[in-house]
């Protein structure tokens, strides 16, 4: 490295390898390795692929002096992103969504960058998505440029000059597998594929969300909407295909609950000293679930992407965690209202069917309130007191589409989330949680009449 660097852009890289003691001993064979890239300027690996990206933008031509940098973001990139502009003197405008970490958004907006919250539950091709704003926003700034962190090749290629190598040094040519959480796929598949050329032998594990659809079409080729729901987990995961994930270079995922991620990422600060977030969590969660593919000559790298401090409002504070269920309460969960049939199978309507039929599939089965999908994908909710009053208001809203007047999607759960904690979830203006149980591929209702039932 530099002894001097001239600009912060050049301190970007050669992060160090820690060896993981406490979490893994007696459970993985073999040596696990950390690559931490926190040590970045940026907090985070993307500083490496948003300065790739630039450059060869600006080598291109679509990035002129004075320009606009647009891109939607969780954070990370557009940290990177803004880092650079503001060395190189561009301006920024990030689109992100309303799941992100406020702490995401408010560090980009201390580089001067301008921040548009987007919602979640949406499609990609919804003209709300943050994936679409981004678009119509490089359509409408003069002189601006969308950096398409998932399909611009500029990332993986940042990773196969950069990290790869840096992983093969700093293990002498011993890595037997490579465990990373995949979003835009840039760091596992450039990274993946610098490995593969050095030793074809190298096993490359992506690490997966519930709610994703990667390990899915790995396995099998399909693009499955059904595998699409919303998550909480942040870094990884998506629900399209970016052109960065290279899936001949990824021989196989494993999937990670939210709740283990969130609960893993508090485990590698308390139990490693290492402050790092929650795509590191899933990481260190799928490789423990992979412990059986290891064996003890085997050298284990595993990619911790980003800081602690971008989750201090989330994975790092103990009311947010008990909110979403993942601390331990001792008591009655929502997997026994399931096990006991007091919560029922999700029952759903698709968005374009009229108002008529969510009134008659709600008289039929007795319910008090469904689920709405597009595509067999969740996105909204409908009540019994809402259809009510827009039935009195207009009679002839029976005719128009039910997503006229549906309401937020409800909200997913752990299955180990305490009745108690249920309890101050349901409210008037959310009058039901969902309950994913992975084991039996089914979605569960819990409303106020099952809890009280048992309280």
């Amino acid at each position: 490295m530099k002894k001097i660097c001239d600009t912060i852009l050049d301190a970007v890289g050669h992060t160090p390898m820690v060896r993981i003691n406490r979490i893994t001993k007696g459970l993985v064979k073999g040596t696990v390795l950390a690559k931490v890239e926190t040590f970045n300027p940026g907090n985070s690996i993307k500083d490496r692929m948003a300065i790739q990206m630039i450059e060869d933008a600006e080598r291109s031509g679509a990035l002129k002096p004075g320009g606009t940098i647009i891109e939607g973001t969780s954070g990370n990139t557009g940290m990177g992103l803004a880092m650079a502009a503001v060395v190189k003197g561009y301006k920024c405008i990030f689109t992100t969504t309303d799941k992100q970490s406020k702490e995401k958004a408010d560090a980009l907006k201390a580089f001067g960058a301008e921040v548009i919250i987007c919602p979640t539950n949406v499609e990609p091709e919804d003209p709300r998505s943050y994936y679409s704003v981004s678009s119509r926003l490089e359509r409408e700034v003069p002189n601006s440029w969308k950096a398409n962190q998932y399909d611009n090749l500029s990332n993986s290629k940042a990773h196969y000059e950069q990290t790869g190598p840096e992983i093969w040094e700093q293990t002498d040519g011993r890595i037997t597998h490579l465990v990373c959480g995949v979003g835009t796929g840039g760091t596992i598949s450039g990274t993946g594929r610098y490995l593969k050329e050095k030793n074809p032998a190298i096993k490359i594990w992506g690490i997966d969300t519930y709610g994703s659809v990667f390990k899915k079409y790995k396995e099998t080729g399909i693009f499955d909407k059904h595998e699409i729901y919303p998550y909480i987990t942040e870094g990884i995961g998506e629900d399209f295909l970016p052109k960065n994930v290279d899936f001949d270079v990824i021989d196989a995922f494993e999937k990670v609950t939210d709740k283990d991620a969130a609960m893993m990422t508090r485990r590698i600060t308390r139990e490693e000293g290492i402050f790092a977030g929650n795509s590191a969590g899933s990481a260190m969660a799928g490789l423990l679930q992979l412990r059986d593919h290891f064996k003890t000559d085997d050298v284990i790298v595993v990619i911790f992407h980003d800081h602690g401090t971008r989750y201090l409002g989330k994975m790092f504070n103990d009311e947010w965690m008990r909110e979403k269920g993942f601390i331990e309460k001792h008591g009655m969960t929502a997997r026994d209202l399931v096990s006991m049939r007091l919560s029922g199978e999700l029952c759903s309507l698709e968005s374009e069917e009229p108002v008529a039929k969510a009134v008659r599939l709600m008289s039929d089965h007795d319910f008090s309130q469904i689920s709405i999908t597009r595509d067999s994908r969740l996105v909204g909710s409908l009540n019994e007191t809402t259809l009510y009053n827009e039935l009195v208001r207009n009679a002839d809203v029976k005719t128009q589409p039910v997503e006229s007047i549906m309401q937020p999607a409800f909200p997913f759960v752990d299955v180990s989330t305490p009745v108690d904690l249920l309890s101050t979830m349901i409210t008037p203006q959310n009058p039901a949680v969902l309950v994913r149980d992975f084991k039996t591929d089914k979605t569960f209702i819990i409303t106020r009449s099952d809890l009280i039932r048992v309280l």
